[in-house]
């Protein structure tokens, strides 16, 4: 009820990310590489069901971990889409050629933070001219979109807000998430200082059409 602005939808979670982000929250789906691997469902079970649950489903968010990293995606979207369900796409934006080949309703792309500290929030190196096609393409597009961010003061402050806006001026919806810290990748991050209601108020009047989730 919440992955999927207005829609009913099932979620669906790819393993693998290309970022260490500390305060992730999904932390189990976050290695690549791992000794131990993540239960695989595979493309026909996933489909099997969508199909029964036609008519009651809108749609699926496609999630993780980051599920551009995986080359089989835009096939398999098609193949959702075929069935005449709507796809959501969270992303972090570090694949903007696959953005423009993959065939989805709706695109969530987090910003991790101002583009100077993008290697810090990110836990990696980041060439954020990726970041910026991503940012560029997603606004142009005329996809459905919300960009969005994960407020920690430690990562985001009201000068990061302010250069954020001026980079993405226009964006058609921006919303900024409250920090999730029941398991995390760093677990120190969970005694972090986090936003009150009244500060995250004052950053998201900064930013263009944003909304706190």
């Amino acid at each position: 009820l919440i992955d999927y602005p207005n829609k009913l939808c099932a979620t669906l979670f790819t393993g693998g990310c290309n970022f260490r982000c500390p305060y992730c929250h999904n932390p189990e789906l976050v290695p690549i590489n791992r000794d131990e691997k993540l239960p695989d469902i595979t493309g026909d079970e996933i489909l099997k069901f969508l199909k029964e649950r036609k008519g009651f489903l809108d749609g699926i968010t496609i999630c993780g971990g980051e599920p551009t990293i995986h080359s089989y995606l835009p096939d398999f979207v098609k193949l959702v889409k075929k069935e005449g369900f709507l796809v959501k796409l969270d992303t972090n934006g570090t694949n903007p050629g696959m953005l423009k080949k993959i065939e989805v309703d709706y695109i969530a792309m987090d910003i991790k933070g101002s583009l100077k500290r993008y290697n810090e929030v990110s836990g990696v190196k980041v060439d954020t001219d990726f970041i910026k096609k991503s940012v560029d393409f997603i606004m142009e597009s005329g996809i459905d979109y919300e960009f969005r961010t994960t407020v920690f003061p430690d990562f985001f402050n009201k000068e990061d807000a302010e250069e954020i806006a001026k980079w993405v001026k226009g964006a058609k919806r921006y919303v900024l998430q409250k920090p999730t810290v029941v398991k995390t990748l760093d677990g120190n991050i969970k005694n972090a200082k986090v936003y009150s209601d009244a500060e995250l108020r004052e950053l998201a009047d900064i930013l263009p059409n944003c909304s706190i989730r």
